[in-house]
């Protein structure tokens, strides 16, 4: 028996759509929540709502073109919020959703995984990376 059966269940409805990744509704989700600026950006807010400059501030090496398209995805996904407030220049404000605040915990979890686990991954990537001896 599998340590982890309801993962090993998940893959094989995964695999069920072979032919078709974009109906799989994992895929589709982890398409937008496992790239590296909607982790960090979901992380950057799950404090406070910021502005999209203490976002840029919070993330240096984001473009803002970047920035922008990112945040718009998650926006689209129903994982953050854009709130418009009338001023002159109008100033806009990004939060987590009630949906984005629920990805938190298991976001989490693997943030403490992989910063537990870091320094291993090093390790086994020099080895891998190491050239063999003759």
């Amino acid at each position: 028996m599998s340590p982890h059966p309801k993962l090993a269940d998940t893959f094989q409805i995964l695999e069920t759509h072979g032919d078709h990744p974009i109906e799989c509704p994992v895929r589709d989700v982890l398409a937008r929540i496992g790239d590296k600026w909607s982790v960090l950006l979901i992380a950057a807010l799950a404090g406070e709502p910021r502005r999209f400059g203490a976002l840029d501030r919070a993330i240096p090496d984001i473009s803002k073109r970047m920035l922008t398209q990112t945040l718009r995805g998650l926006e689209r996904d129903g994982l953050v919020e854009r709130n418009v407030f009338p001023t002159k220049p109008p100033s806009v404000e990004y939060r987590l959703s009630p949906l984005g605040q629920r990805l938190l915990d298991p976001l989490c979890v693997l943030i403490e995984w992989a910063d537990e686990h870091h320094a291993s991954i090093a390790m086994a990537r020099e080895r891998f990376d190491k050239p063999p001896r003759p």
